[in-house]
């Protein structure tokens, strides 16, 4: 009886996929990304409401690069015959008080950057690369994948109706990881590293189409490694790749991101 329960319940998994118009990958979509683009909306305005948002020449920066980032992937997929891919998206972007080194975009384009980074990033280019690699996670769809993942591991595919009718705090906790806001590990580790190498390709495209030179990537990515002081996991143990491998990673995808770098005049 319980395996037959088991099955009844797993059974829809099995068909629940979706491809990715960027990467043309199928996933599990148990939850879609129309979905999360619903959950992202009031879980980013219930963050900006208990962390304080910034207005000032910093804050106007992020806008900025966030706004010339969105304009030109607008244009490329649009180019490209895949207007699809920037479905649902209303882009937002905020500056907030933080010391922590970090940024995140959620589906439909709702980004954040934290005021810890900017000592790292020191440039506009520097930190239009950091938010490249940002939207590229929600335009991939990562954090859509992990929340699947997350759902089925934790909760059950047969829960999901409930989980997402009530909003409870433990879907806001598992969004709000899938997302950045938080640290996973677990059996996702590899698959969340290679999803940080991938996001680093399609971050420096990004950048480098809205007209920020991508090569400035390495020197930021140099400044994290320092300002770490060796504190970092083991990579085997952490959400993310070692600097060495990150570094000479992108050094390998530069020469390709350069062909659509054209500086702003």
């Amino acid at each position: 009886m319980k395996k037959l329960l088991w099955l009844t319940a797993t059974i829809p998994l099995l068909f629940a996929c979706s491809e990715n118009a960027v990467t043309g990958r199928k996933t599990l979509a148990f939850v879609s990304e129309a979905q999360m683009q619903q959950m992202a909306d009031p879980q980013y305005d219930s963050f900006l409401k208990v962390n304080r948002v910034l207005i000032n020449s910093d804050a106007a920066m992020v806008k900025r690069a966030g706004q010339k980032i969105a304009t030109a992937i607008s244009k490329y997929y649009n180019d490209q015959g895949k207007p699809e891919v920037l479905s649902g998206y209303k882009w937002e972007y905020n500056l907030v008080d933080s010391k922590e080194a970090n940024a995140w975009c959620m589906p439909g384009g709702k980004i954040v950057v934290y005021t810890g980074l900017l000592p790292l990033t020191q440039t506009e280019s520097a930190l239009a690369v950091v938010m490249g690699h940002e939207v590229a996670h929600a335009i991939l769809q990562h954090g859509t994948s992990r929340m699947n993942e997350a759902v089925v591991t934790q909760l059950g595919g047969s829960a999901l109706s409930v989980l997402l009718s009530t909003k409870s705090a433990e879907t806001q906790n598992i969004f709000m990881t899938a997302y950045g806001v938080g640290t996973q590990y677990g059996s996702a580790l590899p698959n969340s590293r290679k999803q940080e190498l991938e996001a680093d390709k399609y971050g420096l495209l990004f950048s480098s189409l809205a007209g920020y030179d991508p090569r400035v990537a390495v020197g930021f990515w140099e400044r994290m490694a320092a300002a770490s002081n060796g504190q970092k996991p083991p990579e085997f143990l952490s959400t993310h790749p070692g600097d060495a491998t990150r570094i000479a990673r992108i050094k390998e995808y530069l020469p390709e991101a350069l062909k659509s770098y054209k500086p702003a005049k």
